[in-house]
């Protein structure tokens, strides 16, 4: 799927941010919980992020030009460290919204009304989430992801909230409404630290994962009954794309003609083995038995 495609994903999360905001504004209004104004406070900051998911979007489409010739990709990255950094802003402002109300509890009105509301919003995003999150690993759109995961952290603060309005009612214990914010606040801020720590893993050029690295070795394997051989396997991710690149060990006598076809092989089931994801692979042929091949093994040659 290309890109620009994920696009309509981050409209329905706009969508559901503008119905769950004012879904949530009404039912803090009917029932004065502080719990649920916090709700809708980070349904507030759920907009911002699907807009900044947006634009990060468009941008990580652009095709590669002079100043990129790599690609736009890794503007994935910056989208979802700023989904986390919203996430852990929203956390604080929940914290901030329930403290006062720990010294100073106020009764909830309407509680069922309330309840009732606050539910639907919560539906529609545990909707949306999933969506997300389930495209986000499909197309492997960190940004789909990170911004399903945020939807998902609403929807555990909604829960939350719903549970301590709900025990409010139970016990007449005004200040677990604001308890259970706090506890969902602190909850919510590990999601956000962890979306950040990932963002900045691929930022700094982290390697595919081990198991696609073992796909690679085994492709690349194959031919080492010909008397391939292969080294200095270095691999990326920014985004959607992959970058793959080795040296390939072939016999002296053979002719660059008879490299080259075989480098095109091997680079091809490399592809192959990524359906649906851009991968580039690079190649560098040396010649088996030269003592400089086995040198210049490492990023920094010697």
């Amino acid at each position: 799927m290309a890109k620009s495609s994920l696009r309509k994903f981050v409209y329905l999360s706009i969508i559901a941010a503008l119905a769950t905001i004012t879904i949530k504004l009404t039912a803090y209004f009917l029932t004065n919980s502080v719990g649920l104004l916090s709700d809708g406070l980070e349904s507030c900051v759920n907009l911002v992020a699907a807009i900044v998911a947006l634009i990060m979007i468009n941008l990580a489409e652009k095709p590669a030009d002079e100043g990129h010739a790599y690609g736009h990709n890794k503007a994935e990255y910056f989208s979802s460290a700023i989904e986390g950094g919203l996430i852990v802003l929203a956390a604080c402002a929940i914290i901030w919204s329930a403290v006062p109300r720990l010294v100073n509890p106020q009764p909830i009105e309407n509680v069922g009304v309330g309840l009732l509301v606050a539910t639907g919003a919560s539906l529609i995003n545990l909707f949306v989430a999933l969506i997300l999150v389930k495209n986000g690993k499909k197309h492997q759109s960190i940004t789909l992801e990170a911004d399903g995961k945020h939807l998902m952290t609403d929807v555990i603060t909604s829960a939350g909230v719903l549970i301590g309005v709900g025990l409010v009612q139970l016990t007449g214990w005004m200040i677990l409404d604001s308890m259970v914010a706090i506890g969902v606040a602190l909850n919510i801020i590990w999601t956000g630290y962890t979306l950040m720590k990932r963002s900045a893993m691929g930022l700094l050029d982290t390697a595919i994962p081990g198991e696609e690295t073992d796909r690679v070795i085994q492709a690349i394997e194959k031919y080492k009954s010909e008397n391939i051989r292969f080294h200095s396997l270095m691999t990326r991710q920014a985004g959607q794309r992959k970058f793959i690149s080795f040296h390939l060990l072939v016999p002296d006598a053979w002719s660059i003609k008879k490299g080259h076809d075989l480098s095109e092989n091997i680079e091809k089931e490399i592809r192959n083995l990524f359906p649906g994801s851009p991968v580039n692979v690079f190649t560098h042929m040396e010649p088996l038995e030269d003592p400089e091949s086995s040198r210049d093994i490492s990023i920094d040659r010697e």
